[in-house]
């Protein structure tokens, strides 16, 4: 029996999407394109030539979907902001019609309940600011901050919970560096470049919305972290744990919580982050929470042939695995969880992201009896619970994602949704998985109430 009554009593549950995801209607209403629409029309660069041109249609049925939250008893929702329907060139004019948009997304949440978290940039980057030079230049960032004001201008009366910047490890290194996802470069250079102007994004922004936002804000940035551990006992492969650690951790990390850039990593990469007088401080402005998504931990040996960090993942042998195929490990979560607590002392944490992908089948009576993702669901909750109990200030959880969705290089094929999308018709059902969680979600409020 899952016992879940050790979370706080103002345990924040919630679900994610992102808007290149799940919105559609991406020439409607004034929106340009981002570099997702421009990657994924790119022959060969996503499974089966899929495309989030149509996607789930949530900018169409945005209102069915705050329903269905409300079915899965959700506290909050963590939507992202499409940079180009708001500023359909990435500066400049604003496209009024785009922020009408999600005014009505936020009145229609808080008329359902629903606490409302604005992820303002979730990797669609107007093509336009791409065309100009994209994150490897300073000028994306301070273009961004310009963008986040008009954003926390217009719904900051209403919405007070805002993150920054979702995973810069995949904006920098899967962008700029391994070319798997938009806008599908392969270069260090501009990858480290990039990776510095994101994080200083973040500052700025950060400083932005504090600016422009009436309600008293609460900012944090969102980080995909994994714990690291050598495949064997080798010096070698000790030593690239300790490097691929600094890739996916510690150079995102760091920099947050005041400590600037590992010295050991600039030495790995060869590359100097173009850092300006001042940029330091302004990444590290503090924040109210910190956001880490989390799918799995990463087994890795050395590999000097392999390009940076010069370690490579192995898998582990007998695991279950999801569809990605990615290995099922929620000790992972909890390890993480304590370990950042530990080490950078943040004065809240909220899971982000978590979930899996599986191949769901649907029953001859339309239900889907995803027991995969309801025990992967169930066992990462738990992992969540412990690192409370390890004293992890742990304040929400976020399941990924809500629907089915466009799930980026890999198209429509990995289903992550607690609620199935029917591609064809548009038609939502909700999962096991999804029933489950909505009732975990209520036994936890009951049991608080009866400790209270």
């Amino acid at each position: 029996m899952l016992d879940l009554s050790a979370l706080p009593p103002g345990f924040i549950w919630g679900s994610a999407t992102a808007a290149y995801q799940i919105e559609g209607a991406v020439a409607e209403d004034g929106r340009k394109p981002s570099i997702w629409d421009t990657f994924s029309h790119t022959p060969g660069a996503v499974d089966n030539g899929d495309t989030g041109d149509v996607a789930c249609d949530h900018y169409h049925r945005f209102a069915e979907d705050v329903a269905l939250m409300r079915r899965l008893n959700l506290d909050a929702y963590r939507f992202s902001v499409a940079w180009p329907r708001v500023l359909p060139d990435g500066v400049g004019a604003v496209n009024q019609a785009g922020l009408d948009f999600y005014d009505r997304l936020v009145d229609e949440l808080l008329a359902a309940g629903v606490r409302p978290f604005a992820t303002l940039y979730h990797w669609d980057l107007p093509q336009a600011l791409q065309d100009a030079g994209g994150w490897p230049d300073r000028a994306t960032a301070e273009a961004f901050a310009d963008y986040a004001a008009v954003v926390a201008g217009r719904l900051g009366d209403r919405v007070a919970d805002w993150n920054t910047v979702n995973e810069p490890l995949c904006v920098s290194w899967i962008g700029h560096l391994e070319g798997r996802m938009a806008p599908g470069e392969r270069d260090l250079t501009r990858a480290v470049h990039t990776s510095h102007h994101v994080l200083l994004g973040h500052g700025l922004v950060n400083q932005a919305i504090r600016a422009s936002a009436r309600l008293a804000p609460s900012v944090g940035i969102v980080l995909n972290l994994s714990p690291i551990e050598p495949g064997s006992d080798r010096p070698e492969d000790v030593a690239a744990a300790v490097r691929a650690d600094g890739h996916t951790n510690r150079w995102w990390l760091d920099p947050v919580f005041g400590r600037g850039y590992p010295a050991d990593m600039i030495e790995v990469y060869g590359v100097e982050p173009p850092i300006r007088e001042g940029d330091l401080e302004v990444i590290a402005t503090p924040t109210e929470f910190l956001g880490i998504n989390y799918y799995f931990r990463q087994i890795v040996v050395d590999d000097p042939a392999g390009g940076a960090p010069f370690a490579r993942q192995i898998p582990v042998p007998g695991a279950v695995e999801t569809a990605m195929p990615w290995e099922v490990h929620a000790k992972g979560l909890e390890d993480i969880l304590v370990s950042v607590a530990e080490t950078y002392r943040p004065a809240s944490i909220l899971v982000t992201e978590n979930g899996s992908a599986w191949y769901d089948t649907v029953e001859p009576s339309g239900e889907i009896q995803d027991k995969e993702r309801t025990d992967y669901l169930e066992q990462h909750l738990d992992a969540v619970r412990a690192a409370v109990l390890r004293g992890a200030p742990v304040d929400g959880y976020f399941a990924w994602s809500l629907l089915d969705n466009f799930e980026w290089a890999y198209g429509y094929d990995k289903r992550f949704g607690l609620v199935r999308v029917d591609y064809d018709t548009q038609e939502r059902t909700i999962k096991a998985s999804g029933h489950r969680y909505a009732d975990l979600i209520t036994t936890h409020k009951r049991s608080r109430q009866s400790v209270i």
